[in-house]
């Protein structure tokens, strides 16, 4: 036997407390490697064969997961790393390579039952470490995942800012050139001592302005056109032309109220009631803006539940799928989706951390769009069924290929482009319905997939 490498072992943080015939046996069956910085050890995709004892030096596991390549797993000296007794691991998720000079202990994969039976006390220790480094992927994957998640929301909710908060600012900005116009030809009727009739006349006529008007295209520069030849035939310059165009007078209302005023006084009223439709428009528009960004201000709070402690509550289901569909509404609109809800009106409330389950739609909702075409359907549906709540989620999409179905809630598994998904989304997704007691189920053909998701009532 090794003397100098049976005394390495016996110094080995995870397994140098094992009986010297256990060390014996794995420098009997064993075999030493080295790597140099770089070397990869396991590449992505290869099969996880190989159980090894790091003596010294640093190995790591290195994920791109669309924003570069960065480490979710590393292992030192004293450590153990690759196969594990008992785990499902088939392949690393990422290369496995030595960030330094680096020597292990190998034991190969059609060794490890001889192992199990003959190292009993490194075995136990070896499963251990396994829970252990199951439990951390757990924890990096989820972190991952809500970083990507957050990511989403934010680029989804500063497209979705965007326009009402520049509506705001274009509207407040022409409604001070608005109010000066006002303001003049306020001053011009107020100098030209109008006589009570014809103050009456302009009241008749503001009031027939009606606010402003959504005409198409076409019907505003028809009316434009109709307005300008009307000024034209009364004297009087075409500069109001546009704005009266944009309110619901008429050519009718325009000659009664010329039966009245002419000259600088009918030009000064009509200017005033232009000015004044345009102020009122605007103000709609901000206060229309306004309200938009505080409903979506609210949409966050509620989709991410950023004045709730991450406990368990009663959640109401409902409102986080629509918060859902609020963050991704410019998605939406980019895929010219079709998107329909369907709620009962009795639904029960779930028992859960709000903010995981969020994450769940969110998931699975966005993965429906990444799923269809332009056009394409999503619908999502909410029910009570017995003792629980049963939502889904459906797209017609090209669907998911029967041979990988059973593949497709497999952490790092993806059937996105590189640099598009992660893999983890739906893995995340099955962690966090089980972690709520609850199922998740797949069904699809070509033109529908159905995700089912099935969680307990609040009163079960």
């Amino acid at each position: 036997m090794d003397q100098e490498l049976a005394t390495r072992l016996t110094q080995h943080r995870a397994i140098g407390s094992a009986p010297p015939e256990e060390h014996a046996w794995l420098i009997e069956h064993g075999s030493v490697l080295k790597f140099d910085v770089g070397d990869v050890i396991t590449a992505k995709g290869e099969t996880a064969n190989k159980l090894m004892v790091v003596l010294s030096g640093h190995i790591a596991i290195r994920v791109d997961r669309g924003a570069g390549s960065h480490k979710v797993m590393e292992w030192r000296t004293g450590d153990v790393a690759g196969l594990l007794p008992y785990s499902r691991v088939q392949s690393p998720p990422g290369n496995v390579a030595a960030e330094e000079p680096t020597e292990v202990l190998r034991i190969t994969r059609d060794m490890m039952p001889e192992m199990i039976r003959e190292c009993p006390v490194i075995t136990a220790t070896l499963v251990h470490a396994m829970v252990d480094r199951a439990r951390a992927f757990t924890t990096s994957d989820l972190r991952d995942e809500k970083l990507i998640s957050l990511g989403k929301l934010a680029a989804g909710l500063a497209h979705e800012l965007n326009n009402p908060a520049s509506a705001v600012v274009r509207s407040a900005k022409t409604l001070t050139e608005r109010l000066s116009d006002v303001e003049h030809a306020t001053h011009q009727l107020a100098a030209a001592k109008l006589s009570d009739s014809e103050i009456s006349s302009i009241e008749e006529a503001r009031a027939a302005s009606g606010g402003s008007a959504r005409w198409s295209t076409v019907q505003r520069a028809d009316r434009e056109d109709e307005f300008a030849d009307w000024l034209s035939d009364h004297d009087l310059g075409d500069e109001t032309a546009g704005p009266l165009a944009d309110t619901c007078l008429s050519v009718a209302t325009l000659d009664k109220l010329a039966e009245n005023l002419a000259g600088e006084s009918l030009e000064a009223t009509l200017q005033w009631i232009a000015s004044s439709v345009a102020v009122r428009s605007l103000t709609n528009e901000i206060e229309f803006a306004s309200s938009r960004i505080h409903e979506l201000v609210a949409a966050v709070k509620g989709f991410s539940y950023m004045d709730h402690a991450p406990t368990t509550e009663p959640v109401d289901i409902r409102r986080g799928i629509m918060d859902t569909f609020t963050m991704l509404g410019s998605k939406t609109r980019s895929k010219s989706a079709h998107v329909s809800t369907k709620f009962a009106d009795d639904l029960s409330r779930a028992y859960a951390v709000g903010a995981e389950l969020n994450q769940v739609w969110m998931n699975l909702i966005d993965n429906a769009l990444d799923a269809i075409t332009a056009g394409g359907h999503v619908s999502v549906t909410a029910l009570n069924e017995a003792k629980s709540i049963v939502v889904t989620v459906a797209d017609d999409g090209p669907g998911i290929p029967a041979d990988i179905q059973g593949r497709i809630f497999d952490p790092f598994f993806t059937t996105k482009p590189v640099g598009e998904g992660t893999g983890l989304g739906l893995d995340v997704v099955r962690r966090l319905v089980q972690r709520h007691n609850g199922s998740i189920a797949l069904e699809s053909v070509p033109g529908r997939t159905v995700f089912q998701v099935k969680l307990p009532a609040e009163d079960q």
